[in-house]
C-alpha cells in the first residue's frame, strides 16, 4: 500500500533512507563521503522535518508496517509550478518487482496535487538503471548539477517531467 507519511514514521523512514543510499551508492563512493552524507540527511529528526514540511509530501511504499520503498517531493522555489522529486529509493530486494512504477504514478500525482506543470529530478549521472527507469516513465534530460557526496563533488543528470493535460 502506498500511503503519505506521518511524523511518527520517522525512525523507519530514516532507516530505509540510510539503507537504500547506502546499497545504491557505497561500493562507488569513499566510506566516509556516504557516513558524512547520511549522518546530516537521513537522520530520524531531518526525516520528521521534512514530512512535516508542509510544501512536500513523502509517498511510503508499507507492507504490514516494513517500509519497501519511499519517494520524498517538494515544491520548487519557483514560480513556475515545478515540483521537485528529492528523493526516490526502492529497498534492493524489491526491485524488479513493480514497485517503483507504482510509486511513481502516485508522485505524480502528489506533484499534481501539489500544483506542478513540471517535475524534475536529480539522478547520478552513474546511475544508468535509475536513468533508464526514469527515461521509461517519460522524463526527459535536461542538464546537469552539482551534488555532494560528503566532500566528493559530483555530477547529476536533471531530468523533467511535463504534466499531461487531464
Amino acid at each position: 500500500m502506498i500511503r503519505r507519511a506521518v511524523p511518527s514514521d520517522a525512525a523507519a523512514l530514516a532507516e530505509i533512507a540510510r539503507r537504500t543510499f547506502v546499497d545504491t551508492f557505497a561500493a562507488a563512493n569513499r566510506p566516509e563521503d556516504i557516513e558524512e552524507f547520511v549522518a546530516r540527511t537521513y537522520g530520524e529528526a531531518q526525516q520528521r522535518r521534512e514530512i512535516e514540511n508542509p510544501d512536500g509530501v513523502t509517498l511510503l511504499v508499507d507492507e504490514q508496517g516494513s517500509f519497501l520503498a519511499f519517494a520524498q517531493l517538494r515544491r520548487a522555489p519557483t514560480e513556475h509550478g515545478e515540483v521537485e522529486i528529492a528523493r526516490f529509493y526502492v529497498d534492493r530486494a524489491h526491485h524488479g518487482a513493480g514497485l517503483a512504477r507504482s510509486l511513481m504514478d502516485a508522485a505524480i500525482e502528489v506533484g499534481r496535487e501539489l500544483g506542478a506543470e513540471r517535475i524534475w529530478l536529480g539522478v547520478w549521472e552513474h546511475n544508468p538503471r535509475a536513468i533508464r527507469f526514469y527515461e521509461k516513465g517519460g522524463f526527459r534530460d535536461v542538464g546537469s548539477h552539482p551534488f555532494l557526496v560528503g566532500g566528493d563533488l559530483q555530477t547529476d543528470r536533471l531530468m523533467t517531467f511535463v504534466m499531461p493535460a487531464r
